[in-house]
């Protein structure tokens, strides 16, 4: 048998937001990242119910998919689970399965067949139509039985939510942290009948003696029980584990409860808690990891949970976080309900330079920075509002190279990414089968051109001079130096530099092109082409450069020409983030 439980499969169906969902996570620290709403939390909550230590669970119409109760809703897990749960003790026997590595099987009768396969159990949270929750064990001829709490207590889930839930795991109750850790079954009693000696009688005033008295009589002489005293007494909802937890001594030497401490450290002692366990069998969750910690203490709880050794379910929004959990499995969650793995070095470059990619609603990965600004003139003229508001954030690729073999990791898990990108000529097959994939959220300028190409081939000849101007009217000595210097002209006027175009057969277009461009033809000495190269960086060539050219876009006409190829990757962004398609962007 396995020394700890470990869940293989998740399966979740009408769930809260989610309607179906199979996941197969990893046996060591998951973390769940994501845009806003996306159902990360609901999938931690769905694991804390299927293992709740307790049957007394409270459900309402929201926890239905769209609060349609009468289907019932449910979790089912594929785990394995030790001799410690006490798994084999129950009412009736419970038969494991195998795992073959995707699927819960029958186990094989063939000699040798089962000495490969990992024995699992197939156990399951259902909710009712009638707003209660039942658990089952599915037997491997697909009998259930009943899933007792005493087992899923001594599964042991270490679960920190929000605030309101942190001291859980510091009290005594019921398959908390520190329940598991005491491990004394008979304190409840012991504790109830110490208190139970304590006469609260004689801490009441005459008055109150006097009425009390008076309603002891009258319940005597309606045949009612009578003889009445005020005594300690628990309620379904309040016991006497839950009034009894961790107290700790402060600075100044007064103790206080572990309760009443810091959010984080709350945390931080919880855990500690939990591991100090004997039971070796605990599943973690935590929602928000972050909250409450420095980055310094984020940091090292992170390490700490990588080299625990436990299964761990954790969501974060934390940029120091995700940097730090370089060694976890890392999932991300789209805006689609599809979960994939995030894996490869492509992805563990971008998880370290750019952690905000992984935490949107949808991240466009962007060839550049040039393409960077030039898109988020597009979006910000094509969404209401700013639309880093609806969980879009533009991402930069590195290259055309970097962005493509990143795009083809987050495609590759069947993720929901959008791409931003030149056509260089290189990769062609890739690149098409991205686009037969990704549809209109990948989009790449046809005919092997890129940004600076398309947008000044379609500004009219009379508005290029424009293009060297500030918003004073002014020339740009930098850009005026650029084209000088490529077509041979000994002045930076642009009335010398048309003339000495004309005289090489070259228009101010093409010039301009290849200026913006850095094109630097090979016959160049090394350090003159190092020279051409960076005449890109007085144009466009950077994330204000970007925005600049998609402004001369709109401003010198060049939409018209460009809307049928642009608009529809717009419409595609939108459309993720729930918005309609529209038909044109303003040039306004």
């Amino acid at each position: 048998m396995p020394d700890s439980a470990r869940i293989y499969k998740l399966i979740i169906k009408r769930f809260r937001g989610i309607e179906k969902l199979e996941w197969t996570p990893a046996l060591g620290m998951n973390v769940l990242l994501g845009g806003g709403d996306a159902g990360k939390s609901t999938i931690l909550d769905a694991v804390r119910l299927l293992l709740h230590p307790s049957n007394h669970v409270s459900v309402s119409e929201f926890d239905y998919w769209k609060r349609q109760h009468d289907d019932e809703f449910a979790i089912e897990a594929i785990i394995s689970l030790p001799d410690s749960t006490e798994i084999g003790h129950q009412q009736k026997f419970a038969w494991p399965w195998q795992w073959n590595g995707h699927e819960a099987v029958v186990p094989s009768v063939d000699e040798g067949g089962a000495e490969d396969s990992e024995p699992v159990y197939r156990i399951r949270a259902i909710g009712t139509t009638d707003l209660e929750m039942s658990w089952e064990i599915v037997q491997p001829n697909e009998e259930t039985d009943s899933l007792s709490a005493a087992v899923r207590r001594k599964i042991g889930v270490v679960r920190l939510t929000n605030d309101t839930r942190n001291d859980r795991d510091l009290r005594l109750v019921y398959g908390s942290a520190l329940d598991r850790l005491v491990a004394d079954p008979a304190l409840r009693g012991r504790l109830g009948r110490r208190l139970s000696e304590i006469d609260l009688q004689t801490e009441l005033g005459d008055d109150s003696t006097a009425a009390l008295a008076t309603l002891d009589n009258t319940l005597a002489a309606e045949q009612l029980p009578h003889n009445l005293a005020l005594g300690l007494t628990s309620s379904q909802g309040l016991s006497i584990g839950a009034l009894t937890g961790l107290v700790a001594t402060d600075s100044s030497g007064t103790q206080l409860p572990l309760a009443s401490w810091g959010s984080g450290t709350r945390r931080m002692v919880t855990l500690q808690i939990a591991k100090a366990t004997e039971a070796n069998t605990r599943i973690t969750i935590i929602d928000e990891i972050e909250r409450g910690l420095e980055p310094y203490r984020l940091r090292n709880l992170t390490h700490s949970l990588l080299n625990d050794g436990v299964q761990g379910f954790i969501t974060t929004h934390s940029a120091v976080a995700i940097s730090a959990m370089a060694d976890a499995h890392l999932w991300y969650l789209d805006s689609g309900g599809q979960i994939g793995e995030l894996q490869g070095a492509d992805i563990a470059r971008q998880q370290q330079r750019d952690a905000e990619t992984f935490l949107a609603k949808l991240a466009v990965i962007c060839e550049g920075v040039t393409e960077m600004g030039f898109l988020s003139v597009l979006l910000e003229r094509g969404i209401e509002g700013d639309y880093r508001n609806y969980g879009i954030h533009l991402a930069d690729g590195k290259g055309n190279d970097s962005t493509l073999a990143l795009l083809k990791s987050l495609n590759g898990a069947g993720l929901q990414f959008a791409g931003f990108a030149d056509d260089e000529g290189r990769d062609p097959g890739q690149w098409r089968d991205l686009k037969v994939s990704m549809g209109h959220r990948l989009f790449q300028w046809p005919d092997q051109r890129c940004s600076e190409e398309a947008v000044i081939g379609t500004i009219g000849v009379e508005n290029l001079h424009l293009l060297l101007r500030d918003d004073d009217g002014d020339l740009i000595g930098d850009r005026m130096r650029t084209l000088a210097t490529r077509i041979g002209s000994q002045t930076k006027t642009l009335e010398a530099i048309e003339e000495s175009c004309a005289r090489n057969d070259m228009t101010l277009r093409q010039l301009i092109i290849e200026a913006a461009t850095g094109k630097a033809p090979d016959c160049l000495e090394r350090p003159q082409r190092k020279e051409w190269k960076a005449h890109a960086k007085q144009w466009f060539k950077s994330e204000l450069g970007g925005r600049e050219l998609a402004c001369h876009m709109f401003r010198l006409g060049g939409w018209p020409a460009l809307k049928s190829i642009l608009l529809p990757h717009i419409n595609a962004i939108r459309l993720v983030v729930e918005l309609p398609e529209i038909e044109n962007i303003s040039n306004g």
